[in-house]
């Protein structure tokens, strides 16, 4: 018993010794950054926004796009080189595609908050992956939109994956 409260003892000044109250450089500049942010800010100060247009813009876009029965049109740009009148375009011209639900959800977007905080009060918060309701881990980018489409022959909407050099539908296209 008397090792132990030793041992416990000679840990502790140790440890203490180790947190002599010096900063490190990391917080040396985190201070300082800190102090010259301060300083910008009570010199410039935050911009005089009054008529807050552009949020007023963003809640009208979104609501707009929250309707319900909402159609859209989509189009594919024909990324072929296109002969025109003397010169080659590279892109450019759109082919309809078909008539859709709102708006293209791009697939890296996710119905579940990608990140779960971990930890405790005692230790250090850190960010986990989580997966969505599905069990799959979305990738934080990826090229692709789904798109709901209404298949031309029954007239039901579909969920439709368009990426650039690929097409998936739930409906077949005619033969050009």
């Amino acid at each position: 018993m008397l090792i132990l409260a030793i041992a416990t003892m000679t840990l502790g000044i140790f440890l203490a010794g180790c947190d002599n109250g010096v900063p490190t450089s990391d917080q040396t500049q985190h201070d300082q950054q800190e102090r010259l942010l301060q300083e910008g800010n009570s010199q410039i100060g935050m911009p005089a926004i009054k008529n807050f247009r552009e949020k007023k813009l963003l809640k009208d876009i979104l609501e707009l796009r929250d309707q319900s029965g909402l159609i859209t049109y989509t189009y594919l740009e024909n990324m072929n080189p296109v002969i025109v009148h003397g010169h080659t375009a590279l892109g450019g011209k759109l082919t309809f595609f078909g008539e859709s639900i709102g708006y293209g959800i791009p697939y890296a977007t996710q119905f579940t908050n990608p990140l779960q905080a971990v930890g405790d009060n005692y230790h250090a918060m850190t960010a986990i992956n989580q997966a969505d309701p599905n069990g799959l881990f979305s990738p934080a980018s990826a090229e692709g939109t789904w798109i709901m489409m209404f298949d031309p022959s029954s007239g039901k909407a579909m969920p439709q994956y368009i990426e650039p050099r690929i097409v998936v539908l739930t409906y077949k296209l005619p033969l050009d």
